[in-house]
């Protein structure tokens, strides 16, 4: 028997939660000195399970939303729900806390293969490759996984599989939801389109307000159609168009 306690995905979690607490204080100063944040319903983190809690939310950038959803969930799993102070941030880190991310995203340089280790979920999206259209079948490799991660703790996932603003979301994420039926938790998040460059790792204007919105879990029928549960999770996160929304 092995001493060394890992993820279900290999990692050894003294290593994964010493490498995010270095990129947590490495990206502190740049969400909460230089620029400002405004965090709304976090408190509800400390209710749910420890497991099968999937996190949907909008999508700004590559790396900078995912680092400051981290920031906000181990604050409030550390007794400071709204207010993400550094050293609660430390405390009280969730090693089953995964993102999903674009395989050819994670593959781009040393420092996204840190976010990887970090917690990725690395998955081959079905529609776009290197920034062309494509048309392929989804890889049962890349479900499993997610649900290998929801059977042993919260996921953290964008609908969209984009920073686009409004974007069509994807069924995956559907289809996700009534396999597994896991408490979804919405997110909405704004500021760091204007904040940082599109990758997230550079800054473009300081003194942004990053915001993030936590709703109450949604109540879903598992029962109901896939376009129906999409349709929710996407009203959810605020990425239906008026004129959609009035169709």
């Amino acid at each position: 028997m092995s001493f060394i306690k890992k993820t279900p995905f290999g990692q050894i979690i003294l290593l994964k939660k010493l490498l995010i607490g270095l990129l947590g204080l490495v990206s502190y100063p740049g969400f909460f000195l230089l620029n400002r944040s405004k965090v709304s319903g976090a408190e509800i983190l400390r209710k749910l399970p420890v497991k099968n809690v999937l996190i949907v939310s909008n999508h700004q950038t590559y790396f900078a939303d995912v680092a400051f959803i981290f920031h906000c969930i181990f604050s409030s799993l550390g007794g400071f729900p709204n207010k993400p102070y550094i050293p609660s941030f430390l405390w009280k880190m969730k090693s089953g806390l995964y993102f999903v991310a674009a395989e050819e995203t994670m593959k781009g340089g040393w420092l996204p293969k840190l976010f990887a280790y970090g917690g990725a979920i690395s998955i081959k999206r079905t529609w776009k490759s290197e920034g062309k259209e494509v048309n392929r079948p989804v890889d049962l490799s890349d479900s499993q996984n997610i649900l290998t991660a929801l059977e042993t703790g919260w996921v953290i996932t964008f609908p969209q599989g984009t920073t686009s603003p409004f974007a069509q979301g994807r069924k995956g994420t559907a289809h996700l939801i009534k396999e597994t039926q896991p408490i979804v938790i919405p997110l909405v998040i704004d500021g760091f389109r204007r904040a940082f460059d599109k990758k997230g790792l550079k800054f473009k204007k300081r003194r942004t307000t990053l915001r993030l919105r936590m709703k109450k879990p949604l109540l879903i029928d598992y029962n109901a159609s896939v376009d129906e549960i999409l349709k929710l999770v996407m009203t959810s996160i605020e990425q239906i168009e008026e004129e959609e929304e009035e169709a």
